[in-house]
Formats: structure tokens, sequence, C-alpha cells
């Protein structure tokens, strides 16, 4: 199958790139062939995000989309800011907030939905949207560009052979490919090492997010309030923060953000989650409801200086991506939308100078000027900008970071003569686990806090077990001979969904890993210490089923 644009991922920065291709192409009565596929089995099924929006994106996109689209987002009525103590809690005033803090003018909802209104606007342009197509790899002309992904084989079994249900993957052909596939995702992380884009740019960051949807009683609902909170129980040295988000039918967004360049491998980012829910100030929120619904899924943290490269001979990446999200909001999809905007233009420019000089791939030299230059002359360069100094000023702790970042905001805006970069990638951070203290979890009660296989339910995750493992080792023995050893098998902790577990064999050690359960969050393909661990995609479809996430 052939087509002028090809899109890998069904998530905001794909799903705008796909429709403003057509948008562009209908002004200026051109055809053009777009195609866009995603290894959910639905649009939405793998997107988790808060979701505060910034609907900043959406409005150039759409221009009254408000009125157009049936969009159940919930106005910010009121924005809370808290340090929390073990106990206790400092409410921030307002004033003392930076303004990249403050959410008022912003919506809440579900981006996955969100996604699923804007895959059918893709459609209604000519766009075709294929759910529950993975892209497993990246094709090659022989001048080395890109040409498409092959989809995965479906059908097989553990071992790899054909079963009575086998079904060979297929080329996607196209002149320009654009990966949009989220977070570390995996074409793009090839790409990106293919063609060493990231050789210019710090290492980049990543946080883990895990979130649940409460339902409450309706006297306690506050529609449109916000709470974010940092602290307690991650504490000073750790980055992270909570947050706690009112909006639709009596619905409570609840969360928490771990920096996964934390350096005490008995850390359990879903038990810090789990824990954070019983402070008073995040409890309050939650009496006499009802958990409907748990995720998880890392983003990007890095900032402006951790970019890559955009483009390369044959695409371009868009989105979480390349690393397009505002850490210091917590905001990524009017980002992402905007990225796939730039792309489009500069796609479409590109496609119209190879046609006029008789080549097939969108000119190179082109789709990398017109995007490059887009994004410097866009907000989103300057909001990147603004904020570029966020991590590395909170590598230097909670309290400290937090005092020079708010400064720099109050006080500059962010127009510093200095920037300030990572050098230090977040598996390089671990230390030995006999050099950290170690962390003892309450058990959960059933209430308020839980375990994991309740959780891994409720995000109604399913893979078919006799296929082979996405969960690739590079060296089987290393999880027994450096991870177990050294820093006591750190990733039976920091998975969210118990993926990894160590089990006894014949009176020895053995990592069993629990493949069926993933979320395809990506966290064992960063936080791994020996990067031993590639997370590579399951059958398409499979995965996490989220429902308004």
């Amino acid at each position: 199958m052939e087509f002028d644009v090809l899109i890998v991922g069904g998530g905001p920065s794909g799903l705008a790139a796909a429709i403003h291709l057509q948008q562009l192409a209908g002004q200026r009565q051109q055809t053009l062939s777009v195609c866009l596929i995603d290894k959910g089995a639905s649009i939405g099924a793998h997107i988790l995000s808060g979701a505060v929006i910034d609907p900043v994106g959406l409005n150039e996109l759409l221009p009254g989309w408000q009125q157009k689209l049936s969009l159940p987002l919930t106005p910010v009525t009121e924005d809370r800011f808290l340090f929390l103590g073990a106990q206790k809690q400092i409410r921030v005033p307002q004033a003392l907030l930076p303004e990249c803090f403050k959410n008022h003018g912003n919506v809440i909802g579900s981006l996955g939905l969100v996604c699923q209104t804007l895959a059918q606007q893709a459609e209604q342009l000519g766009v075709e949207v294929f759910a529950g197509f993975t892209g497993t790899e990246v094709l090659y002309d022989e001048q080395g560009a890109v040409i498409g992904v092959a989809t995965g084989d479906m059908g097989l079994d553990k071992s790899g052979q054909p079963t009575g249900q086998y079904q060979q993957g297929i080329n996607l052909l196209a002149r320009t490919t654009l990966f949009a596939e989220g977070c570390r995702g995996q074409l793009g992380k090839t790409v990106i090492e293919t063609f060493a884009l990231d050789r210019d740019s710090a290492p980049q960051t990543y946080g883990l997010g895990l979130k649940e949807v409460w339902q409450v009683p309706p006297e306690q609902h506050q529609p449109g309030l916000v709470v974010h909170c940092a602290g307690w129980p991650l504490g000073a040295a750790t980055y992270g923060g909570g947050f706690v988000y009112h909006y639709g039918e009596n619905l409570v967004a609840v969360g928490l953000v771990v920096g996964l360049n934390y350096s005490n491998p008995w850390l359990s980012p879903f038990e810090e989650f789990q824990r954070l829910k019983t402070h008073p100030a995040i409890s309050a929120h939650l009496q006499q409801g009802k958990r409907l619904s748990y995720g998880a899924r890392t983003m990007v943290a890095g900032g402006l200086s951790s970019l890559p490269i955009l483009s390369f001979k044959g695409g371009a990446l868009l989105g979480d991506n390349a690393g397009f999200l505002n850490a210091a909001r917590i905001k990524g999809s009017h980002c992402a939308i905007k990225s796939g905007m730039l792309a489009a233009r500069a796609t479409l420019e590109a496609l119209d100078i190879a046609q006029a000089q008789g080549q097939y791939l969108a000119d190179e030299a082109t789709l990398a000027a017109v995007y490059q230059q887009g994004f410097q002359d866009s907000w989103l360069y300057r909001e990147l900008y603004q904020t570029r100094n966020f991590k590395p000023y909170m590598k230097k702790g909670l309290y400290t970071g937090s005092l020079l970042f708010g400064a720099e905001q109050l006080l500059l805006k962010g127009h510093t003569p200095w920037t300030l970069t990572l050098k230090q990638s977040d598996h390089q951070a671990l230390k030995p686990a006999s050099s950290e203290a170690k962390i003892n979890y309450p058990k959960p009660d059933g209430v308020l806090t839980f375990d994991r296989s309740s959780s891994v339910f409720l995000s109604n995750t399913n893979h078919e077990e006799d296929q082979p493992c996405h969960l690739r080792l590079k060296d089987e023995r290393i999880p027994l001979t450096v991870n177990l050893p050294l820093y006591a098998a750190p990733e039976t902790r920091y998975c969210p969904a118990g993926v990894y577990e160590i089990v006894e064999l014949e009176r020895q050690p053995h990592l069993q890993i629990n493949a069926q359960n993933c979320l395809h969050c990506k966290a064992c393909d960063i936080k791994d210490p020996t990067q031993n661990i590639t997370w590579t995609a399951p059958q398409g479809g499979e995965g996490p089923l989220y429902q308004g996430m």
C-alpha cells in the first residue's frame, strides 16, 4: 500500500498533522493520500493524560471547535498549588505562582475522547485511519531514506511460528513518513539512533505518570477544580508531583508523576501513588467514591535542550516522539497539536518541491528548513524557551529548584542570559541498593489504596499469551547477575503493572516477565540501568483499552 503521507500514531500530534495536511491540500485544491495507523484497538485506547488541556492548539487546528464538536470538556474554575508534608499542606498564593503554573482558561477532560473526535474529523477530510495496526519496522531505500514502515505479523506463537490465525504484516510505503508514536516510540527511537538526530541534544529525561479516575458523590464534586501538589510522599530529592482534577459527570482524576531520574532503586512509583491518596489533602476528594479506571504512561520532560533534529531523509518526528512537552506546565497536548500542524505544512511544501523537481520522496532540505523555521517562529518555541531551565533547576532538589525556577519566572519571565542543560540519562541515575534507604510500603486497604493486579484489571489490558514476548532482553543473564545483586531488581518496582517478578525455580532466582500485564508505558525501556530491556510492540490492537483516560 502506498500513500503520499504515512502517519504512525493516533495521538494529538499525528491526528493534528493528518487534519492539517488535508486542510492545506483543500485550500490549494490538491488531492493528497494520507494514512494514519495506531497500535491501539481503537483510537484513544492507548491515550493517557492528566488531562488539563490548554485549548490554544485546538483553537488553531479547528477554529470554533467549541460549537462544532461534542467534546465533554470542563472549564477550569479554581486552581490550587500545594506543598505537602506527611500530614500537613501549605497552599501557595496565586500571586507567588509563575504564570506557567496557572490553569485558568484551560479545560479538563479525557484526551482519549479528544483523540477519538479528532480521528472522526480526519476521516471526514479523507484521511484513512487504521486502528489495530502496529508499525514494527522502519523501511529504507537503497540511499538510506525512510520510505515507510512494515506492520507486524499477527498470529505467531511464543516461539515465533505461525498459528492457524497467522496474518503476514504489510509494507506501508509513503513519500513522507511522520512518526507520532508518543513518548519513547519504538520506531521514533530507531530513527533517532539511525540518523543520530540527538547528536547535539542534551539527554532526554522522562517522568512516569500514574492515573486513576474516580466517580464521587454529586455533593462532593467541584467541577473545574484543579489541584497540583509537590513534596510528600516523594520528598525533596525526587522530582515529581500529584494532581487532582474535578470534571465531567462527578468524575475526579487523581495521579502522580515521578521523575525517572530518581536514584533510590527501592522506590516504587506505583506505591508512591497509592501513598499519595492517603494524604488528607488528597483523600478528601475521594471519600465515598468509586475507582473506575487506572493507567500509566511515561512522558518526556527534557524540554527545549533535549529536542533532537526534527526531520530526516523521508520523514519527521512529532509530539512526544520528538520531545514537545512543557514539563513545567505538565502539559503536552497543545504542544503536540502545534508540532503536528507545523510538520504538516512543511511536509506539503516539501512534496510540492519534490514534484516540481521530479522526485518521489518529499524534498529533504525543504522539509527540514520549513519545519525547523516554523517551530522557531511559533508560540511553541517561545513557550518551551521560557521554561527551558525547569528540569535542570529541579535536579537541585524540590525546594532549591522551585525557588530558583520561581524567581527566574517571576522576575525575568524565563528570559535569562543562561541556558542550563541536563548531563545524565535517567537509567544512569540509579545508585546501588546497599547505599540507599529501603522503603517499606504499607499494604493496600482496598478503599483508597490498591495492589497492581486489581489496578491493571481496570486498564482493560489484554494480550494474547501465546505470542513472542514483546519485552526483549539483550542478555538474559543481566537481570540476575547485575540488576538483582546490585540494584535489588528495580524492574519489579518501577514497572506500574507487575510485569517483572523475581521467582524461584529449582532454588534459583529467575526473572519472570508477565508480558500480558504490560500497559505500554515504556518505563522499563527507559529506566533499566544497563539498558538491557527493549520495549517492542506486541500484536496490533493489544495492550490497554483505556476508557475516558
